[in-house]
């Protein structure tokens, strides 16, 4: 019996990168996975094909997490196709590199919109789904953690889905549901340039750049059952960066 056998997952934002790898390790693990995508329909159709042949089960689902309505719908149709709920996984998002002077008022709604108000309403209609020890896993990033300059407002993004963590956590210890915080570091992804590549191979310990299976090997144990005492932590997963 696999530890996510007979449990409903929906990872948002994975299409590809970490969004994928984490897809593809919880239906490794025997969830039926939500692959989510906003425009990338082949290339969720993909990691839903790539799952199917390793024997596991996903469907791919679009919604523009950016968008209240659709990141409800996600929810609401995720349920009424397999009449379930047990995993959330908020990892859709956009990085924005841009200093304050250079950021408009329509790229601060944007990256607030996909970053924190979309996870938030979908976390919002999950809660009315998930079933008793359920888990919720939001994905942010070390560099709410270091002096990172020249990205205020994807910084603040995701340092207001680390606080959801922490307030959920409270409220729905009572159901028995776990609500936690991923943040990667430095990882080998599409959206990785060289400059940032060097920078966090210098930063990290361990001399390397993260992968996206690093991540959704920790995204993997904090869904699990091991980790049932584990609730409003943020757990690093960045090869040491912000030591």
């Amino acid at each position: 019996m696999k530890p996510l056998s007979g449990k409903v997952a929906i990872v948002t934002g994975s299409s590809s990168g970490i969004g994928r790898a984490i897809a593809e390790r919880l239906a490794e693990d025997g969830a039926i996975v939500v692959v989510n995508y906003g425009v990338s329909a082949e290339k969720a159709h993909q990691v839903v094909t790539c799952i199917q042949a390793k024997g596991g089960k996903a469907v791919a689902v679009q919604s523009d997490m950016s968008q209240v309505a659709e990141a409800r719908r996600l929810v609401i149709e995720t349920v009424k196709q397999f009449g379930r709920l047990d995993i959330l996984v908020n990892n859709a998002g956009r990085f924005m590199p841009k200093a304050l002077l250079d950021t408009t008022e329509a790229d601060f709604d944007q990256i607030i919109a996909l970053n924190a108000k979309g996870p938030y309403f979908a976390m919002q209609e999950a809660v009315n789904m998930l079933k008793e020890g359920g888990r919720i896993v939001n994905i942010s990033t070390d560099g709410t953690h270091l002096s990172f300059p020249g990205a205020t407002a994807y910084l603040g993004s995701k340092g207001a889905l680390e606080q959801y963590t922490r307030g959920l956590a409270q409220e729905l210890a009572p159901r028995g549901i776990t609500v936690n915080t991923v943040s990667p570091g430095f990882t080998e992804t599409g959206m990785m340039t060289d400059q940032f590549r060097q920078i966090g191979i210098q930063l990290s310990p361990l001399k390397r750049l993260g992968l996206p299976k690093d991540i959704a090997d920790v995204v993997a144990f904090v869904v699990s059952e091991e980790a049932r005492w584990l609730t409003g932590q943020n757990i690093h997963a960045g090869g040491g960066i912000v030591m």
